[in-house]
């Protein structure tokens, strides 16, 4: 059996959680989250071309290392 990998400081016990989390959310509640993110003045929300999306992760790793 292949074992699954989490990215670091998670494990399956914080995906259920996190899962739980957005299971419990009305509509109403899903969208309200939703755009909140969009209105968050230290973020960005963006398209990004899927073959591009491994060199942004990767700039985004440098850049949290910082």
């Amino acid at each position: 059996m292949k074992q699954s990998k989490f990215p670091p400081g998670w494990d399956s016990k914080r995906v259920k959680r996190v899962l739980a989390h957005y299971e419990s959310l009305s509509e109403e509640e899903a969208v309200a989250e939703d755009e909140a993110a969009f209105e968050a003045q230290d973020q960005t929300v963006m398209e990004v071309p899927t073959e591009l999306v491994p060199a942004v992760r990767e700039l985004i790793a440098k850049h949290k290392a910082a």
